[in-house]
């Protein structure tokens, strides 16, 4: 869930990060050639880490290079798509306990804001929705490269990480050891210039 937000972070900020020739253009996030990931990392009791990934995912961007406050980027992750590679577990975990799949059956992100930190790298800042909360988050991104593809395409690839305290998108985590209170949400893509 946080993953998927973290998705659309990426997106957003990958968006914005300038770059030498670079127009102004909108983006589809490549889902259909596998091309992205939203992933995660949690402690479990502390004693190990938990991966995984949501297999169900859309996402958009514009970016202009000469006008980084046009840039934007939207996503939207199917959170019932968890994948932790345990059926059991995925269960549980898409339950009224945790996320509540049922009632809240997507997690979207909208960006709002970009600050460039460095070279094809900047912070990126937008609204992620989960389990029916909205926070502000922030997640540092970076363009990992774009350019021609071997089918006519032109394309633009991102990744960026953060992490986010589930508290925050209210889902309880008091009877779980504090390691277990956040988690880290990575995304990395290509998008196809359309």
């Amino acid at each position: 869930m946080l993953k998927k937000t973290a998705c659309a972070s990426a997106i957003a900020a990958a968006l914005l990060v300038p770059l030498s020739q670079a127009q102004a253009a909108d983006y589809q996030v490549d889902t259909e050639g596998q091309h992205a990931f939203v992933q995660f990392k949690i402690s479990h009791l502390g004693l190990s880490y938990l991966l995984g990934s949501f297999k169900e995912f859309d996402g958009q961007f514009t970016y202009d290079a000469d006008d980084l406050d046009a840039s934007s980027v939207e996503f939207e992750v199917q959170v019932d798509s968890l994948d932790t590679n345990h059926a059991e577990r995925d269960r549980h975990i898409l339950s009224g306990d945790f996320l509540n799949a049922s009632e809240y059956p997507t997690a979207t992100f909208t960006s709002t804001g970009f600050e460039t930190t460095g070279d094809n790298e900047g912070i990126l800042t937008g609204d992620l929705t989960l389990h029916g909360e909205t926070q502000e988050i922030e997640m540092p991104v970076t363009l990992i490269g774009e350019g021609d593809d071997p089918w006519g395409n032109y394309r633009a690839g991102f990744e960026g990480k953060t992490t986010l305290t589930l508290s925050d998108f209210g889902i309880d985590m008091s009877d779980f050891p504090e390691p277990m209170h956040e988690l880290e949400l990575y995304v990395t893509f290509e998008g196809i210039r359309q």
